[in-house]
């Protein structure tokens, strides 16, 4: 298929997507051809099952306007293959519709098969059952796992074929991943993980799409597919064929959050930076992961201990509201880009280098009519001057890329920040009065667990994913102990756990429980005269999801050892005959569904800090049609339900770190997972995310598990929504400001200063030493009571003469939205 490299394909271009029309389409180091037209790829991810089917047109949308020309998304083999020949494509799980929405936005898709996802996802997104065939090795030269893995790729790329989804037949998919960051961990993996890799890829470009297969972080990638990059920064990434177009499919946009962790933040002129060093190094198609995180609902997130929120600080929040200033700063970004989008695309490319080879000036000349459009990028912690003699002199902040129109005129620069931010706050809604949650408690049916009844039995101590097939978080192990002495014995309880939350329980009450990856648990226990019956109680929080052999680990007891240590003698219990429950009762009766009828709810005397305990209460939507939140600040650790649908896991009691938070981010140097961070002392994450879709528009019910105690009574609902909007524009750019929809409008310039303001952040703007005296009166006119405005940020809008103010005349505004 690629001998030649240039290969034609039938694909659909943007101008012919939604009419079933097919056009020629070739690929070459510079671009993608599209009907003959030359093109650079803008492209974000967004997971169609971390969001609802309500949320897909409005987030597809937004990325659209922020000047996304390509969808992105995984495919989640363990959510639509939960058991072995049972598919799921129903609901949010609905990934033909997605892509059908997506190209009815005009915009082209990727489809990422993989089938292992990474994503933070549980299990990688490989369904467990998939673990427990016997013989089978993941992600080698392994027969049974290739046969299964190719079933499922096959099955997916035979529904897109069917909808008419991949380019070839008029569809908006134009590339198709398989296998994933393989090349990060197949070393040890040897020549079976180099079989694998040709594998692969014979296996994809047999399924004949008629689009090209891409594998990222593959370096050794077959000539039959396209190698990519992943990570931070790819500018310096280069393909294994000088003839394929240079990819970046995974620029991470911030960062994932597990349990217990502060937040992660990437700054937008960093990020910016990053997308604009990768064009101007000869980029073709540009990828954010992620445009929109969402949520991780159900018990989908992985890890082990990887947060519900996924948010990741992308330029759409997980409620799909727009992350200010990212989202802005990157669209005005998109657009430099596309302006010049002709000439990247064929063109002669020259490098003269500046400062000591700090800063890189790159000029791109059409082949076509000479035009030009350089980049001029500054890789040091100060500023540079720089003379580019008769194309003039120009002041590069440091970190940062200018792009020049005509190599002679700055039209946008990733260090400066010409876009608004957006304050976003969970409040209740004005129109709402405060509503008194009214609760019913259920007990978890712990007594046959804790008299050592169980499901089934074995005679050693079981790996958790073989005994549960990952049906619920929760395995009870449990056997029988006797004390053959007439009184009661103090002892030590000793079990060596691979994780991740554990319980233990002697004769009916708990003595201790612990949480970690991995760790030995030890308690000192009372033992009776006679049969004593040990319960243990182990709860993972999310499966693990990346790394070698990673689908080989360990979790639960696992082989233990479970020891008895009585005055320095040691009683291994491992080989002890044991009981398992797969689940709590209260999963399997349904107790979060408020219709099963099988929970025995009770009013009153309602119980505080009572572990393994359920509770349940009825609540009004909040008004309006802004973001829903449930603040669960109170409760310990557990699950949440809205009217039947999982709202995923929660656990507030986590904190992070108090230290480590000084309010301070330098956008200037690598970005690392562990810079800008904030939240410190706070639970990891106190509010969880009720989709619109999930409520009634009458009463409603909130039904939580609580796993280790912890308190209802402050539970409350909540919106969010853009309560300050702050602008930072230079003059000769346009200030946009909105209040981002939810029917508010600007109400109050609290700040409004033209001229040499001072403090870059909202609540930190002071006046400089010169400032146009219209300043304030000037924003009211143009924005009081509109949902949105532009200021024309000039001498002329505010009335000053061309001598008034410093060399670099900025505007800052500070208003509320309500």
């Amino acid at each position: 298929m690629w001998g030649s490299w240039v290969s034609i394909l039938l694909i659909a271009s943007l101008g012919l997507i939604g009419s079933c029309s097919a056009a020629a389409v070739e690929y070459d180091s510079s671009a993608v051809i599209i009907n003959g037209e030359r093109k650079i790829i803008l492209s974000g991810s967004i997971h169609y099952p971390r969001s609802t089917v309500e949320m897909w047109s409005d987030l597809i949308q937004k990325a659209k306007e922020g000047g996304l020309d390509t969808i992105e998304t995984y495919i989640f083999w363990n959510a639509h293959e939960p058991r072995r020949r049972e598919y799921n494509f129903t609901g949010n799980l609905d990934f033909v519709k997605f892509f059908q929405k997506v190209q009815e936005a005009g915009l082209h898709g990727i489809l990422r098969i993989g089938p292992y996802a990474c994503a933070e996802w549980n299990y990688g997104g490989f369904p467990v059952w998939l673990h427990n065939i016997p013989d089978i090795k993941f992600r080698t030269d392994n027969e049974i796992f290739k046969n299964e893995m190719q079933t499922f790729t096959t099955k997916i790329v035979n529904m897109a074929k069917e909808a008419k989804l991949f380019a070839s037949q008029g569809g908006p998919i134009i590339l198709a991943q398989i296998e994933n960051e393989y090349g990060n961990v197949m070393g040890p993996y040897g020549e079976a993980g180099k079989s694998y890799v040709q594998w692969c890829a014979q296996m994809a470009v047999a399924q004949n799409t008629g689009v090209p297969w891409i594998m990222c972080q593959q370096s050794d990638a077959p000539s039959s597919v396209i190698n990519t990059c992943n990570g931070f920064y790819c500018d310096a990434f280069t393909p294994n064929n000088p003839k394929n177009p240079k990819i970046w499919t995974e620029n991470w946009t911030g960062w994932f959050k597990k349990w217990g962790q502060k937040d992660p933040h990437r700054t937008a002129e960093d990020l910016a930076f990053s997308v604009a060093r990768f064009f101007q190094q000869n980029g073709v198609l540009q990828n954010y992961y992620m445009y929109h995180g969402g949520t991780n609902f159900g018990r989908t997130s992985g890890g082990p201990f990887i947060t519900t929120s996924y948010d990741y600080d992308a330029p759409l929040d997980e409620y799909g509201n727009l992350n200010q200033p990212k989202w802005g700063h990157l669209k005005k970004l998109h657009a430099a880009l596309k302006l010049g989008e002709k000439i990247l695309t064929n063109s002669t490319v020259k490098t003269a280098n500046y400062s000591d080879g700090w800063v890189e000036l790159t000029t791109f000349t059409s082949n076509i009519n000479g035009e030009r459009l350089c980049f001029l990028s500054n890789t040091k912690m100060d500023d540079v001057n720089v003379d580019l003699q008769q194309d003039g002199n120009y002041s590069v902040p440091a970190w940062s890329v200018s792009i020049l129109q005509d190599c002679n005129q700055e039209i946008y620069n990733t260090a400066k920040v010409n876009v608004q931010t957006s304050l976003i706050v969970k409040k209740l809604q004005e129109n709402d009065t405060p509503q008194k949650l009214s609760w019913e408690w259920a007990r978890e049916p712990t007594k046959v667990a804790l008299l050592g009844r169980g499901g089934f039995k074995a005679t050693q101590l079981l790996e958790q994913k073989a005994a549960t097939n990952d049906q619920s978080d929760y395995l009870w192990y449990m056997t029988r102990v006797v004390n053959n002495g007439t009184s009661m014995k103090n002892v030590t309880l000793r079990v060596k756990y691979s994780g991740q939350f554990l319980h233990a329980f002697v004769n009916g009450k708990e003595i201790g429980s612990q949480h970690d990856y991995s760790f030995t648990f030890e308690k000192p226990a009372l033992l009776k005269p006679g049969r004593n019956i040990i319960s243990l109680l182990s709860a993972t929080v999310g499966l693990q999801n990346y790394g070698e052999f990673f689908d080989e680990g360990t979790e639960g007891i696992a082989g233990g050892p479970v020891e008895l240590i009585d005055n320095g003698n040691t009683t291994d219990l491992s080989s002890n005959e044991w009981s398992y429950k797969v689940g709590l009762i209260g999963e399997g009766r349904r107790f979060y569904n408020p219709h099963s009828g099988h929970a025995k709810w009770v009013s009153g005397n309602l119980p505080v800090g009572s572990a393994m305990t359920w509770y349940k209460t009825t609540f009004q939507a909040p008004s309006g049609t802004e973001p829903v939140v449930v603040d669960l600040q109170g409760m310990g650790k557990g699950h949440a339900w809205v009217n039947g649908n999982s709202l995923g896991r929660f656990w507030p009691t986590l904190t992070a770190d108090p230290n480590g938070c000084d309010g301070k981010c330098d956008y200037r140097g690598q970005y690392k997972e562990n810079k800008c961070l904030s939240n410190c002392g706070n639970p990891t994450q106190r509010w969880y995310h009720v989709p619109r879709s999930f409520l009634n528009n009458g009463s409603n019910t909130l039904i939580l598990f609580e796993e280790i105690g912890g308190n209802p009574s402050n539970v409350s609902f909540q919106i969010t929504t853009t309560e300050t909007i702050c602008g930072n524009a230079y003059e000769g750019t346009t200030l946009e400001l909105s209040c981002n929809g939810g029917r508010r409008t600007i109400s109050d310039v609290q700040f409004a200063s033209f001229g040499d303001p001072q403090g870059g952040t909202c609540g930190s703007f002071q006046r400089g030493s010169v400032e146009a005296s219209s300043s304030l009166s000037a924003v009211e006119k143009a924005c009081i009571g509109k949902e949105s405005c532009s200021i024309n940020v000039s001498k002329t809008t505010f009335g000053v003469r061309d001598s008034f103010g410093v060399y670099n005349n900025r505007l800052v505004v500070q208003a509320v939205c309500k």
